[in-house]
């Protein structure tokens, strides 16, 4: 009896963490073949190239149609949706808005000589200039150039 308990405790030791692992690799293939089913037009999803894209057409039973900028729309197949997110809500930009204007408010100062206001806040400024500049783009690579 002796001789086979230790036998039986390694192959215990071995196939308990396997079954485990396995267990949840179903689980997680089944939340994303679920994922990928339940998928409707307007939703917003992640690639699994990253890329961020909104559902046009689900129609297809392999493939799905997803818009990547207005008026683009590409064919992809289902199984390249990763997960769903959440859309891209503008309440940040008026936040950034209001903020921006209480900013101004107090940096005003008005004195009572009658002379201009003087604004004391340079950060608003070169934020300004930063939005005016708009994107920086990055040059192109030039691999193999010397």
């Amino acid at each position: 009896m002796e001789g086979l308990f230790l036998p039986l405790l390694l192959m215990l030791v071995v196939a308990i963490p396997l079954f485990l692992g396995s267990r949840k690799q179903k689980q997680a293939a089944a939340r994303q073949q679920e994922l990928q089913n339940n998928l409707t037009e307007g939703d917003r999803v992640m690639t699994t190239s990253g890329l961020y894209a909104t559902v046009a057409d689900t129609s297809g039973d392999t493939t799905i149609d997803l818009e990547i900028a207005p008026g683009v729309v590409t064919t992809w197949l289902r199984q390249a949706v990763r997960e769903k997110v959440e859309p891209v809500v503008e309440d940040d930009v008026l936040e950034d808005a209001d903020e921006t204007d209480s900013a101004t408010e107090a940096s005003v100062i008005e004195p009572a000589t009658g002379v201009e206001p003087v604004k004391t806040d340079s950060a608003e400024d070169e934020k300004k200039a930063a939005e005016k500049a708009g994107p920086q783009i990055a040059p192109p690579l030039e691999h193999g150039k010397k």
